[in-house]
């Protein structure tokens, strides 16, 4: 049986977790009601939510928040299992796993601001590959890439910062 300290420790990071999903939620909601110069040009804003919980909770947590974010905020907007959601979910699942690696083998290369920056980048390769793949069914789709990684750098890197704002804000170990 659990201690009643190790209980309320569960508790308490299962709470934390779950804020920051409604958090990254509400920020997913608002990103989607913006107008976009580029379409396919998002601030991704609430992969905040998904760096928080990782340097606040560790890996569960920032998978925790990027899996509900993504399917919870696609089933609100009205795109869940559109390809929509296939490419928000795929690029939340590389960038996430491209900053817990980081995070966990690179951290004194990588502040929050790389790891953003990294995951960033994640995001685009694994949003035009798999539109490669499902949509055009051509991975010519690829030559965009350059075209697609400028945004994706300026978004992590804003992300990444605020994520740093954040952490040093509420006193975070980063």
């Amino acid at each position: 049986m659990p201690l009643l300290s190790e209980v309320a420790t569960r508790s308490q990071r299962l709470t934390r977790t779950a804020l920051l999903a409604a958090f990254g939620l509400v920020m997913f909601l608002f990103e989607s009601a913006l107008p976009r110069p580029l379409p396919w040009a998002k601030p991704g804003l609430a992969n905040i939510a998904t760096l928080l919980a990782l340097y606040a909770l560790g890996p569960r947590s920032a998978w925790a928040v990027t899996l509900i974010r993504v399917s919870v905020g696609s089933f609100v907007i009205g795109t869940f299992f559109s390809p929509g959601f296939w490419l928000s979910l795929a690029g939340g699942v590389l960038s996430c796993a491209a900053m817990i690696a980081l995070r966990r083998y690179a951290s004194r290369w990588f502040s929050v601001i790389g790891l953003s920056l990294a995951g960033a980048l994640a995001h685009v390769l694994a949003q035009i590959t798999l539109a490669g793949i499902l949509i055009v069914q051509r991975l010519e789709i690829l030559y965009l890439l350059p075209l697609m990684l400028w945004p994706a750098l300026a978004a992590g890197l804003i992300v990444g910062i605020a994520a740093f704002l954040l952490l040093e804000r509420f006193a975070f170990e980063h």
